[in-house]
């Protein structure tokens, strides 16, 4: 082939690839780096998956470490309650209900996995013992809330008790037979807490180890240590003027 021939093709070859000015040449590096990324992020991928599995193991433990936890103090308060409302009502009898969305109170046993199932507290008394009496809160007087709110209070001190306890007449809408058994479970649990009460009744002096009087004087409040006799005459003589 001559010279001419020669340029001739070339001058062809050269308009031929013309048609491929459009064409990245830089694709075959990019696919490349590309296809490395993409490795990266699939195995990226498998890790985050991994760690995501085991954080749904651990939540779904956590979950059910809440869930032993709830029904664990839930079995103990209510024992207390059983208990300590005998006490406070020889003649009685409660029992706490824990409530869940579906309100199967035939199955307490039942398995439950998540703690957003428990939705709160139900109490059934008896202030009769017998078991068709019970009644609910809503159900109850004055002086029986007075009495179901303390029983509530002294079954979870028993499990975990607080320093300290302030009670603000207390005994006020309860007769004389539950307020004494009122002063003897305060005096029962005094061992392990402080109890401050403030009382127009004689009962919660009787067990009490120290006394303050409060009174009214010239449009000012004074308060002084007094003895337990001076404690008795000062209800004494309030109840007596009521």
């Amino acid at each position: 082939m001559s010279l001419k021939s020669l340029f001739k093709e070339l001058e062809k070859a050269n308009l031929h690839l013309k048609k491929y000015n459009h064409v990245n040449k830089k694709a075959l590096d990019q696919f490349l780096s590309f296809s490395e990324q993409k490795e990266k992020l699939y195995k990226r991928k498998e890790e985050l998956d991994v760690a995501d599995q085991k954080i749904g193991e651990l939540m779904q433990s956590l979950e059910m470490q809440k869930v032993e936890a709830i029904q664990f103090t839930f079995k103990q308060v209510a024992k207390n309650f059983t208990q300590v409302f005998k006490k406070l009502v020889p003649q009685g009898a409660g029992h706490l209900i824990l409530k869940t969305k579906d309100n199967d109170d035939d199955n307490p046993e039942r398995e439950i996995e998540n703690s957003d199932a428990f939705t709160g507290i139900g109490i059934r008394v008896s202030f009769t013992g017998s078991d068709a009496e019970m009644r609910e809160m809503n159900q109850l007087s004055g002086g029986q809330k007075s009495l179901v709110a303390l029983a509530l209070i002294f079954s979870i001190q028993k499990c975990d008790p607080a320093p300290f306890y302030l009670f603000d007449e207390i005994d006020q809408a309860l007769d004389a037979q539950h307020r004494k058994a009122v002063a003897d479970m305060i005096h029962e649990l005094s061992d392990k807490a402080q109890f401050i009460t403030t009382t127009f009744r004689p009962e919660l002096l009787e067990n009490a180890h120290k006394f303050y009087g409060v009174r009214f004087r010239n449009k000012v409040s004074h308060i002084d240590c007094v003895t337990k006799e001076q404690a008795k005459d000062f209800v004494e003589d309030d109840n007596t003027h009521a």
